[in-house]
């Protein structure tokens, strides 16, 4: 079964099986049977859904996209590396739909001690701190300060060096972003820390710090006082940068028509696997 093989894949993650099943969102009963090839009526369909998405897996043998090495995957994936090895922390605000989410999400899954935390998903405070102690594998049940607590200690005694990515960090509420300040303060010189979002972002904040919201000239220094950013900001340069882009996909992914590609998709990377997969209905069916 795929989703087993998948998390067998990221079982090396985790640093025991209890906390893989916790982040997995399952009893530790239910994986050891997972892992022992015994997965009938272990859970419901649902739960292996949300597994599959978070171990990366495809459930219908539809087309697959292959990753390319692409100027924004290559810039991110070291940005990430760097962050982590180093402890430290930075914000990319960038345009959306050039692959960002896609580089973080692959990130988390290939690389140890990572938390990918979709933040539009996790808007207020309780839910953003319940969703970074999820994915290191501590229980999300109890009082809300213990498990904040708990977390901290957790980040502090690790002896790897921890990730944060918090994807869509522009989604989150006024009070989640005191709190992702008071966890940041709490863990300092501890965890590494990536915010992503796209342009709404460096907005947002600019706006909120102009008007002196309080917090937010100090939640821009703690993620390193500079907004990263890959692409170019005309959009001449940028329809040239989105196409190389696309091209580097489309060949990875073994498309024969690389200008049909970026016809089709109107230079939408999202578009990409749609296009692909119905260019190869076609083939099949020829």
């Amino acid at each position: 079964m795929k989703v087993v093989a998948g998390i067998r894949r990221q079982s090396e993650n985790y640093g025991s099986a209890n906390k893989q099943a916790v982040a997995l969102g399952i009893a530790g009963s239910q994986l050891s049977r997972i892992l022992k090839g015994d997965v009938d009526g272990v859970l419901s369909d649902a739960n292996w859904v949300t597994i599959a998405r978070k171990c990366g897996v495809e459930l219908s043998d539809e087309f697959h996209l292959k990753t390319a090495q692409t100027a924004v995957f290559k810039h991110i994936w070291a940005q990430l590396k760097f962050a982590q090895e180093n402890s430290v922390s930075g914000i990319l605000c960038d345009r959306a739909d050039i692959g960002k989410t896609h580089t973080a999400l692959m990130y988390a899954r290939e690389n140890r001690h990572v938390a990918y935390v979709d933040c539009s998903r996790s808007k207020s405070k309780m839910l953003l701190i319940r969703a970074i102690a999820k994915e290191f594998g501590l229980v999300n049940s109890g009082r809300y300060i213990d498990l904040f607590d708990d977390l901290v200690m957790l980040l502090r005694s690790m002896s790897a060096r921890p990730l944060v990515i918090l994807d869509e960090f522009g989604d989150l509420h006024y009070p989640a972003y005191l709190e992702f300040k008071a966890l940041w303060n709490a863990t300092d010189g501890r965890v590494g820390w990536y915010a992503m979002g796209a342009d709404g972002l460096a907005h947002k904040l600019n706006r909120q710090i102009s008007n002196l919201k309080v917090g937010f000239a100090e939640i821009f220094s703690r993620l390193g006082n500079k907004y990263q950013r890959i692409t170019p900001h005309t959009e001449p340069e940028f329809k040239q940068f989105q196409k190389k882009q696309i091209a580097q996909i489309g060949l990875a992914n073994d498309c024969k028509d690389v200008q049909r590609l970026h016809a089709k998709t109107n230079m939408s990377l999202r578009r990409i696997p749609i296009q692909l997969s119905l260019e190869r209905r076609a083939e099949n069916d020829n």
